[in-house]
């Protein structure tokens, strides 16, 4: 049996079997029921399945969350602990029981000491017999030299909160402040789950507890470093205590922990720790604008009765977004958020990456070290299996990755960004290639990208048209902006992927891969030359197709790109034609070069009757009516191009309409041999019609 420890020096009027160790009762589990009426937890529901009862006495309406905060102080150096000064009475006191306190722990076994002090504080929040002094004493006692060893410290933690809550004695309330720091120091996830169970909703008590803290440099690091995982692990933060007790926190129960820590000055240290805290509270924008369970609305509903915060959870956490960002002298960051609307776009799922890409631009006001923090810590995102907010993350890291110095942390983002290149994400995609091209525009940047072009031309073959174009002039500056000649490979691979793209229905799409593939000609390796040349004779026909297209840009790009192909090809008499303007004359040369060229012509031009561009489907008609010219002795070939005339006379467009039944009419009505006479009549024929 248990020897009976000795009792607590300078206790008074405790009855002699109440000495001993007892077993201080452990910390109330989420749905356990305080053993002390006095104890219920009056900020809220502890455990998600039911609410415990509210002392009201304990906790008053507070004031709204106005913005800015009021009553923010303004920063200032701190002490290493910023414990209350006492005055010459209270310290000679406190010697005093300190030193009874040190020869008392001589005739106390070591294992013991731990439940003793457990008794002692136990006793002051539960009893006023208890002598609060020498209570004290010992608990600091303890903590001063058996603090690695403490195995109970949530139920110290717990305890110190129950008695600030009974406490009355305003000048006695930083007695245990020393203590605290100590565990907080030594034991911070420990002490900061524990508070967050026991004082949800942040009454008085534990407010006086988050300052003490968070006020010091020892502490405010180490504890604060504890939040952010609460923050952003919506609804609910599980957590193991040392005492082994699972316990689940309310990740708005830090939320409000933090809104009243922002209200103090910070120790400098904490700036460590900011940018954890920013990207937290973003992700908790976002996890609670798209889901609010049932009992995080019951808790929330009681906050909002207390302390008269925002209807939606949504919402404060915004304004703590704000406050944390004001308590940096970040005013021009928030000011220039709202007045683009920012605030309220961060609250809408469909809208939020925007909102999180618009504050992130604004961030360019910030120090360096913040701005890498943040970048930092957005990458731990990225590492775990589930993370909601993976795409609201890129979108962040796209915009400050050009005020990145770091060269380490630019090629981890890089990495990264590299590794989500083929996401099934399609925003996901988009934003990669943003942060690519971003890169591009540096150009010392832009050499680590020289390892991605197989990658980028894969995305060329994509059926979604946004990420084609923003592929494009990425695979471009990769290709163009170094001194090295493309490799034939490479420019095989590129002219395959680019041809289908002229076509494109996107203008900005076949603008820039019209000009990708006229570059790509010219700065293709000598060797490369011989084997490229299938591949440019096929780029012949769709190019000047689109000598016609509607929109000038293209239609320049095009004449250009088939000045340089026909160069490559030395086909001297084509250049000299395009050089003069004289495109149909152009487009004869081409069915000029042999039956089988203009078979495949022909074929290709079918495709363009179904142009969406008028222009495109009137040059052609007028090219395979030439076409049919050079085939009349090919009777099913000529039928073809007959039913395909037959067709256009019913287009939506008049003109075209018409001009495709004059076409057909001649070509049926003309002799079927073709002398070259008769041949050159019906040529001339058809240029007088294609001129009206």
């Amino acid at each position: 049996m248990a020897a009976r420890p000795q009792s607590v020096p300078g206790q008074a009027g405790v009855k002699k079997e109440e000495e001993g160790p007892g077993v201080a009762p452990s910390l109330p589990s989420l749905g356990q029921e305080p053993s002390n009426p006095d104890s219920r937890m009056a900020e809220g529901q502890s455990n998600v399945t039911g609410p415990a009862r509210v002392n009201k006495e304990e906790e008053g309406p507070g004031s709204a969350p106005e913005w800015p905060p009021q009553k923010m102080e303004e920063f200032q150096p701190l002490r290493a602990d910023p414990v209350a000064v006492l005055t010459e009475e209270q310290e000679l006191i406190r010697k005093r029981f300190s030193s009874r306190i040190q020869t008392f722990w001589k005739f106390v076994k070591t294992t013991e000491r731990e439940e003793m002090a457990i008794t002692a504080i136990e006793g002051m929040a539960n009893s006023d017999s208890y002598n609060p002094e020498a209570c004290a004493a010992m608990l600091n006692s303890l903590v001063q030299s058996d603090i690695p060893n403490l195995k109970r410290v949530p139920t110290i933690v717990a305890y110190i909160y129950r008695w600030l809550k009974t406490n009355t004695d305003l000048s006695a309330e930083h007695r245990l402040d020393k203590s605290l720091l100590k565990l907080a120091q030594a034991h911070p996830n420990d002490v900061v789950v524990t508070l967050l169970c026991c004082a949800p909703s942040c009454d008085r008590a534990a407010v006086s507890m988050w300052k003490v803290m968070v006020s010091s440099s020892r502490t405010a690091e180490v504890v604060l470093s504890e939040l952010p995982c609460v923050l952003e692990d919506w609804p609910l933060h599980s957590a193991c205590t040392s005492e082994g007790e699972s316990k689940e926190v309310f990740a708005l129960a830090a939320t409000r922990a933090l809104w009243e820590i922002i209200r103090v000055p910070l120790s400098p240290q904490a700036s460590f720790v900011v940018p954890c805290l920013f990207v937290a509270l973003l992700v908790q924008v976002f996890c609670s604008t798209e889901q609010m369970p049932s009992k995080i609305n019951f808790f929330w509903r009681r906050c909002r009765q207390r302390h008269h915060h925002p209807a939606n959870p949504n919402r404060f956490a915004v304004l703590t977004v704000k406050a944390l960002l004001c308590r940096l002298q970040l005013e021009d960051v928030v000011l220039a958020v709202e007045r683009k609307k920012g605030w309220d776009t961060l609250l809408s799922t469909d809208t939020h990456r925007y909102a999180v890409g618009l504050l992130a631009r604004e961030m360019h006001r910030v120090s360096r070290p913040m701005r890498e923090g943040i970048a930092r810590y957005l990458l731990t995102l990225f590492t775990r299996e589930e993370s909601h907010w993976r795409v609201p993350a890129m979108a962040f890291l796209v915009e400050i990755l050009n005020c990145l110095e770091t060269e380490k942390l630019v090629d981890t983002i890089l990495q990264l960004m590299t590794s989500h290149l083929q996401s099934d994400c399609k925003e996901m995609r988009h934003l990669v290639l943003r942060g690519l091209l971003m890169l591009c525009k540096n150009p010392l940047k832009a050499k680590r990208l020289q390892g991605l072009t197989k990658s980028l031309m894969e995305l060329l073959k994509d059926v979604d048209g946004d990420l084609v174009e923003l592929t494009l002039p990425v695979l471009s500056k990769v290709l163009l902006d170094r001194d090295v000649p493309i490799a034939t490979p490479i420019a095989l691979q590129l002219g395959e992927a680019l041809l289908p793209l002229f076509d494109n229905d996107a203008s900005r799409v076949r603008l820039l891969s019209i000009h990708l593939f006229g570059d790509m000609i010219v700065y293709v390796e000598k060797e490369g030359k011989r084997h490229l040349k299938t591949c440019v004779h096929q780029s012949l026909l769709p190019l000047f197709y689109h000598l016609h297209d509607e929109n000038q840009c293209v239609a320049e790009a095009s004449l250009e790109t088939l000045l340089r192909a026909t160069k490559f090809l030395k086909k001297r008499r084509f250049m000299q034609l395009l050089e003069r303007e004289q495109p149909w004359r152009f487009s004869e040369c081409l069915l000029s070069e042999g039956w089988r060229t203009t078979d495949e012509y022909r074929r290709q031009s079918l495709t363009y009757l179904e142009s969406s561009q008028e222009s495109m489907r009137e040059t052609a008609i007028r090219f395979i009516g030439l076409a049919g010219q050079h085939i009349r002795g090919q009777q099913e070939e000529f039928q073809n191009i007959c039913d395909a005339l037959v067709g256009m006379t019913n287009d939506i467009s008049p003109s075209i309409s018409t001009l495709a039944d004059q076409t057909l009419h001649i070509l049926r009505t003309a002799p079927r041999h073709r002398l070259p006479f008769r041949f050159q009549l019906l040529q001339d024929k058809l240029r007088r019609i294609w001129r009206r």
